[in-house]
């Protein structure tokens, strides 16, 4: 799934991009835009749920679609990402703008070919490869990886576990029973969330604990970086790596906010 991503659709009138995708590509090279309003708040929308307005002007997608959401807390949360901006609006500080806008300009059109592309990660999840060595690794994995297994096994999706990196097979009722969990996440805005969390941690089974509120987000965000943290109790922490994960964490506890918002 490509994330359609823009400068960011003010509401203002001007020539547009036909193709979305194109239009994110640009927006992210060209020079950020300055803030223009004084402050952004959430208002039930045009057609129901709840939007974002800019001193009263409704925040669009960059399809011109309006930027609304089913629930009035998110829709919050949207409004204090404006709101935080300074000088300029900078859409990398922005992850809950970025997915409303990805899910309904992109996900909202392919939902089919969105939820076929998260379920292939059932077939190489994270959790199912463990390492041989060393001894505290593997205690280390099997401590935080289990749990999640024997929910989803407890679900029907027993699966199997390799190891090192050697492709394992999974059975089909594992994945049909995955498949059916992953169906109670039918609109483009959950579908998106699960789609961003299962990328940041490699694991459909952790983003779909997250999901159905099987663990807390500190311990799924731990348990999907095992084997990195053991390397840098090893051998130190690189900090552009750390600031990578900084900017993932960022983007994880986004789609968390998405999916407990959407659940409850």
């Amino acid at each position: 799934m490509r994330d359609i991503l823009s400068d960011l659709d003010l509401g203002e009138k001007g020539d547009k991009l036909s193709d979305p995708v194109r239009e994110a590509q640009i927006g992210l090279r060209k020079q950020l835009p300055k803030r223009f309003y004084k402050q952004a708040v959430a208002a039930p929308g045009e057609e129901g749920g709840f939007a974002v307005a800019l001193d009263g002007k409704p925040v669009r997608t960059p399809s011109r679609k309006p930027l609304s959401v089913p629930h009035l807390e998110l829709a919050e949360a949207i409004a204090a990402e404006w709101n935080a901006q300074h000088d300029v609006i900078d859409p990398a500080t922005m992850p809950l703008t970025r997915m409303v806008n990805t899910a309904l300009d992109g996900v909202s059109a392919a939902q089919d070919e969105v939820f076929e592309e998260i379920l292939r990660f059932a077939g190489s999840d994270l959790v199912c490869y463990r390492a041989g060595a060393p001894e505290g690794l593997v205690a280390r994995e099997s401590e935080l990886w289990d749990p999640y297994l024997d929910w989803a096994a407890a679900m029907g999706a027993r699966l199997v576990l390799s190891e090192g990196v050697v492709h394992v097979e999974q059975p089909p009722e594992a994945i049909r029973a995955i498949a059916v969990l992953l169906r109670r996440y039918a609109t483009p805005l959950q579908l998106t969330a699960l789609h961003t969390v299962t990328s940041l941690t490699g694991s459909l089974i952790l983003a779909l604990a997250l999901a159905e509120g099987q663990g807390e987000p500190q311990a799924i965000w731990e348990a999907a970086h095992v084997d990195e943290d053991h390397n840098i109790s090893q051998w130190g922490e690189d900090h552009e790596a750390a600031e990578r994960r900084a900017k993932r964490l960022v983007d994880f506890e986004a789609a968390h906010l998405i999916l407990s918002t959407c659940r409850s």
